[in-house]
């Protein structure tokens, strides 16, 4: 494997790292909001609904990027990284220098 491979294989991986550990932090703030009155008032259980709402789509956000990660390393490990996934086109290293993750290129993702 090539020192720039190497490196983005390095970066994907801190990349994945980091999204675990940020859904790991945020686990609290997804749990299901409590809905006793006695112990939460309207607004406030209001709030706790937003802030799950919005850890949720976090996380869903997260888990895609991480599938998009996990599929660049299986692509670097099978000798098929920096192609495209649907026409086997080079893909553009701006691209990729951008999101290392991508796995189509200009035309493919446009379409």
């Amino acid at each position: 494997m090539s020192k720039k491979l190497d490196r983005v294989k390095a970066q994907l991986e801190d990349e994945r790292d980091e999204i675990k550990r940020l859904a790991e932090v945020t686990k609290e703030d997804r749990k299901p909001v409590e809905l006793d009155q006695a112990q939460v008032g309207r607004l406030s259980r209001m709030d706790a609904m937003q802030v799950q709402e919005m850890a949720l789509e976090q996380e869903r956000r997260r888990e895609i990027e991480l599938q998009k990660i996990e599929a660049a390393l299986i692509r670097i490990e099978e000798g098929e990284y920096g192609y495209c996934t649907r026409c086997g086109e080079v893909i553009w290293p701006k691209r990729l220098n951008f999101d290392p993750a991508t796995p189509l290129c200009v035309d493919c993702a446009g379409s």
